[in-house]
């Protein structure tokens, strides 16, 4: 892999375990993570996790494990992609570049709708700097959770499919993801609502996706 990123014009930095990885962020920025899930001192699943409490950037996952439960885990704790091993390099790099180009979009102010905030309730979710606060509590979102967000407050009182939403946040086909999309809109739910069971915000239309509605 590291041959075909140096192709691609890539600036590498190599960690061996989740560590040395953690402190790698603490001295360099970085655009785009990719975390082996085997690894020593500690392993990618934690790594992630540590992540996440300070950084947004985009989060592959390489397993071995490539079972269901093993994605929905690693989904859950904020990765934004997850690649079973044995896989082609070619796929991965596929991988890399949509999600650079997403996170980027995402961080570009000229790239952002003519709609820079929106306000639903104590939901406000400025759009033009890619932050959210609830009732004035800034609340930490992976790319991916904002993009759904975005996507679903830029749709107000529209049902949108579950594979709708996979296929404009995750920029490729539809193709038995529903519990892709379905972890991350767990884990939205956990950041912004007060009661993720019962939520205010994003709520399932049943058999068909979710919407939110407007205050």
């Amino acid at each position: 892999m590291e041959i075909y990123f140096n192709n691609e014009g890539y600036k590498l930095l190599k960690a061996s375990d989740g560590l040395e990885a953690l402190e790698l962020l603490e001295r360099h920025q970085v655009d785009l993570i990719i975390l082996d899930v085997m690894m020593p001192r500690m392993d990618g699943l934690e790594a992630c996790m540590k992540i996440r409490e300070q950084q947004n950037m985009p989060i592959i996952m390489l397993s071995a494990k490539s079972q269901d439960i093993d994605k929905i885990a690693g989904l859950s704790i904020g990765a934004d992609d997850y690649v079973s091993k044995p896989f082609n390099p070619l796929v991965l790099m596929a991988r890399v570049k949509s999600q650079l180009r997403r996170y980027k979009r995402l961080n570009t102010p000229a790239a952002v709708d003519d709609q820079s905030v929106i306000e639903i309730d104590d939901l406000v979710i400025h759009i033009a700097n890619h932050t959210v606060t609830v009732d004035q509590e800034p609340v930490k979102l992976t790319p991916r959770e904002f993009a759904i967000l975005k996507l679903l407050a830029t749709n107000l009182d529209k049902v949108l499919s579950m594979d709708r939403i996979y296929q404009e946040v995750w920029n490729e086909p539809f193709m038995e993801s529903k519990n892709t999309v379905m972890v991350h809109i767990r884990k939205l739910r956990e950041k912004i609502e007060k009661q993720p069971q019962s939520p205010r915000y994003i709520k399932t239309v049943w058999g068909i996706g979710y919407k939110m509605e407007s205050s």
